[in-house]
């Protein structure tokens, strides 16, 4: 999975981009650590690659991205299947973003905003989680990627994966505990 995170390199924060492998088989805990031990990390050791890429004459830039692209083994090795990015921390209220073309799935984690909903059958102010999903749609039909779409919003409402307890896929839909785990798990986090 990539994702950006941000890096104090000569007293300015830089943001870099940082490829989680194997995400699926981590929990939230250990993909949080991982990215703080990313960020104190060397930036030196984290920009090699990187340095090299920004002195390449335009035409060997071209060709590496069209190696990327072209070979999925590739693909996978330097930008990972998965892009993830939060644009919600930096402001107030709902936000969306436009994801760039790559990744297979792209998912930009937009801000919570409040909104009227139907609460218990009656109208009602809400936090919503804003976020824009992408599909790379040469690779993923649309069906398959409704359904996925449909489990995350039930995996998100229910917080499923925030805390250390295991948490049932059946419990995934649970009525009213969606808030109050957000609500919780604000602070959760160091």
């Amino acid at each position: 999975m990539l994702t950006y995170i941000e890096r104090d390199v000569a007293g300015q924060t830089q943001i870099m981009p940082y490829i989680i492998r194997a995400a699926n088989r981590k929990t939230l805990r250990e993909i949080h650590h991982e990215i703080r031990a990313a960020q104190g990390e060397d930036v030196a050791k984290a920009v090699v690659g990187f340095k090299l890429v920004q002195f390449l004459p335009t035409f060997l830039f071209r060709f590496l991205l069209w190696m990327v692209g072209r070979y999925p083994q590739m693909g996978k090795k330097y930008r990972g299947t998965v892009e993830l990015s939060a644009v919600g921390m930096f402001g107030k209220g709902s936000s969306w973003g436009i994801p760039p073309a790559g990744p297979t799935l792209n998912i930009i984690v937009g801000g919570i905003g409040e909104k009227p909903g139907v609460v218990d059958g009656h109208i009602a102010m809400r936090d919503y989680l804003s976020m824009t999903i992408s599909f790379d749609h040469d690779i993923i039909d649309g069906a398959p990627a409704a359904r996925f779409t449909q489990r995350l919003k039930d995996l998100i409402e229910s917080g499923y994966g925030l805390f250390d307890s295991t948490v049932e896929s059946e419990q995934a839909g649970a009525e009213g505990a969606s808030k109050q785990k957000v609500d919780a798990t604000r602070t959760a986090l160091p």
